[in-house]
């Protein structure tokens, strides 16, 4: 089927169950957030902001393991994965160029800033079954988490007030080798409220050289001092390893999608992570008017990777305070709302980089051989911020909103400390980002609201040093302008939801990092981009019969993202006017979730990416595929304090081979063909049990 006979056919399905839904005469005055077939947690957006929140209902549609899936349920969202530990999430296209791991967006975890001090962020950290939910915020307008241009995903783990002690575990084998149990302890009295969670996992991979191990743990806690005050204490520890496949060329691909690169199958390839994360909260609330939240963080990575052209040992030591004070005050017999907070983050960053003596190991993989550099790097981000919310009639309502960014690197070369000019300090001016907010609700379930936000994008690593590795004093930020408007329905009963938004955000001075060796990078500011798109979300539930009830769904994401001004010098060619690298022009989820009233559940869920330009010429793309998954379970309370669940899943239903991940304008070295894809999962299955026992 063409993609317009999709488009179109999925477009008329979803208007004509809109026009089953009733009119409300009442009105409201704020912008409620858009829930992905969830009802969970209140959103932590700041005032009227729009926001996706995705929870335990788009979860179960996934495996444990299976955190990408749920995340690309969202429209606009696409994460590409090359394995458990190689992720790149991009939101309406800002990060697609970025050629490993997640940037230009700003991750949270329980409203603690985690993303490094360029603007790196590891969502594979993080137990997906140690969530409650996840929000995202697409584009800069999210004022109080950062203004990236990309956005902000916020990770909210599992706060279960009012609830009695309780035991659960759920332990889940299948493919490839897949054992992970989570085991949960959660209590509550009047005054205190703990969660603790350890998570072991263990996968040998559909690839060579694949095998994933991890063992973690969380602790939740809070404790309340008085009916105005509470202290939260919040402890993530995750020890990780993982083996490293790496991307292959288009013959491997299409020959045996199994295979590892050859250089990091002869070298044995991986990484070897401990990350902890500590947080201590204070929540104050000194009248029904006025409130305060102060959180203070510290966060340290340990990474270790041994590569084929050399081994990297580093480590980072990050620390910050996190404070938003909340209020309303009575101007002209109507409630105005507001918020001022700032954010501190600092972090100490040192890497060392080793000869890999793999070749002369006698096939036992890496070997760490001479010290060939070693650096250090403080950085510091400051973001201040403000809202005001205020509602000029019953129906309408606006908000303005300023962030103001401040952003320095100070760079040491601590191996060629003496000689000149390797090492210098980086003070970006600082940003003042305002951002406009207005919401009007048609009806009491319909509302419209309309978005201006300004944002920006901090230099990673590589695009700051040159190839000699100092400072390049002529990068500066990328910065953009957002404009969006958009609609969110919902019936009288609640039974359908519908939220479109359409979007248009031109970016000046895009970053883009060029490999010119395994290990070296030329950064610069090389022109202009054009984002513009649709994201659609609509759902639907109605009872088929007495017991049984069906919820489809539908998420769909039109990306229309080129470059305005774009000419790479080093070609010599102007790739102004093409398609954006790395970004799908469509991408539609679609899924059936039925539930049978007597603890049987089954989900199905289809995905269809379409296809990508892998080099900024437009001259090769990877091919367009779909995805079926089915997952079945039940539940039962077997005795008063004891319930049972077991579930089955099966992934890719139709053995589909596809590239789950892809690596943009991949560079060939020594003769061999460029390495650009990540293949994914043939099929493969799943089978979980759960226990839960409250006391």
């Amino acid at each position: 089927m063409k993609k317009s006979t999709l488009s179109f056919l999925f477009l008329v399905f979803t208007l004509g169950l809109c026009a089953q839904t009733k009119t409300v005469k009442d009105s409201i005055t704020v912008l409620n957030e858009v829930i992905v077939i969830d009802t969970l947690t209140a959103k932590n957006a700041i005032g009227i902001v729009p926001s996706q929140i995705i929870g335990a209902t788009v979860f179960d549609n996934y495996s444990p393991v299976d955190f990408i899936g749920s995340i690309n349920q969202v429209s606009g969202v696409y994460a590409l994965s090359g394995a458990l530990n190689t992720n790149r999430i991009t939101i309406r296209g800002v990060g697609s160029r970025t050629p490993f791991g997640t940037d230009k967006l700003r991750l949270y975890y329980n409203n603690i800033p985690v993303t490094n001090g360029t603007g790196f962020s590891t969502i594979e950290a993080y137990d997906l079954e140690n969530l409650t939910s996840v929000e995202i915020i697409k584009g800069p307008k999210g004022t109080g988490f950062g203004t990236n241009l990309g956005g902000a995903i916020i990770l909210n783990t599992k706060q279960l007030s009012n609830q009695p002690t309780k035991f659960t575990n759920n332990t889940t084998i299948g493919s490839y080798g897949l054992l992970k149990n989570n085991f949960g302890f959660t209590h509550t009295q009047d005054d205190f409220y703990m969660t603790l969670q350890y998570g072991h996992m263990e996968i040998d991979g559909y690839r060579e050289n694949n095998r994933f191990e991890r063992d973690g743990f969380l602790l939740n806690s809070i404790f309340k001092l008085s009916e105005k005050s509470e202290l939260g204490l919040l402890v993530n520890h995750i020890d990780y390893s993982a083996q490293i496949a790496s991307s292959i060329n288009q013959a491997d691909f299409n020959e045996d999608p199994t295979q590892a690169a050859f250089t990091w199958k002869a070298s044995k390839g991986y990484e070897d992570n401990n990350y902890s994360l500590v947080g201590l909260s204070h929540m104050y609330k000194a009248s029904t008017n006025l409130k305060n939240t102060t959180s203070l963080f510290y966060t340290y990575l340990d990474h270790y990777e041994p590569r084929p052209f050399n081994i990297l040992d580093e480590y980072t030591n990050g620390f910050g305070l996190r404070s938003l004070f909340s209020g309303n005050l009575t101007v002209s017999d109507n409630t105005l709302s507001y918020t001022v907070g700032g954010e501190l983050y600092k972090d100490e960053y040192s890497w060392g980089t080793f000869d890999n003596l793999y070749k002369e190991n006698d096939g036992n993989g890496s070997l760490q051989g001479d010290k060939l550099s070693q650096n250090k790097e403080f950085r510091s981000q400051i973001n201040s911020f403000a809202t005001v919310a205020y509602p000029f009639t019953k129906r309408l309502t606006a908000q303005l909103g300023m962030n103001i960014n401040k952003t320095q690197y100070d760079f040491r070369d601590l191996y060629n400390s003496e000689a000149t000019n390797t090492s210098a300090d980086r003070d970006f001016k600082t940003l003042f980002l305002p951002s406009l907010d207005v919401n009007y609700s048609i009806t009491n379930n319909s509302q419209l609201y309309a978005n201006i936000s300004r944002g920006f994008s901090n230099p990673s690593l590589e695009e700051t040093l040159t190839p000699e590795g100092i400072i390049n004093p002529d990068i500066i930020q990328e910065t953009g302008t957002n404009y969006e408007l958009g609609i969110q329905h919902k019936s009288e009963d609640n039974r359908l939801k519908l939220d479109i938004a359409i979007y248009l955000m031109p970016i000046n001075n895009l970053l883009v990092a060029k490999r010119i060796g395994d290990d070296q990078y030329i950064g610069r500011n090389a022109g202009k981009t054009r984002h513009q798109g649709m994201d659609l979300d609509w759902s639907y539930k109605f009872n088929a019969s007495q017991k049984i009830v069906l919820t489809p769904y539908i998420s769909y994401t039109y990306n229309n993202h080129s470059f305005i001004d774009f000419i790479d010098e080093e070609a010599n060619e102007d790739y102004s006017g093409n398609p954006l690298t790395g970004v799908p022009k469509h991408k539609l989820n679609t899924g059936l979730q039925t539930n049978f009233g007597n603890g049987l559940y089954a989900n199905i869920t289809h995905q269809f990416i379409d296809e990508i330009p892998l080099t900024d010429a437009n001259t090769l793309y990877s091919e367009s595929f779909n995805l079926l998954n089915i997952k079945l379970g039940y539940n039962k309370q077997v005795f008063e304090k004891l319930l049972l669940g077991l579930d089955f899943g099966i992934n890719n239903l139709t053995d589909t081979t596809y590239a789950q991940s892809v690596l943009i304008n991949a560079s060939s070295f020594g003769g061999n063909a460029p390495r650009y894809f990540y293949p994914g999962n043939n099929t493969n299955y799943f089978g979980s049990i759960k226990l839960s026992y409250t006391l």
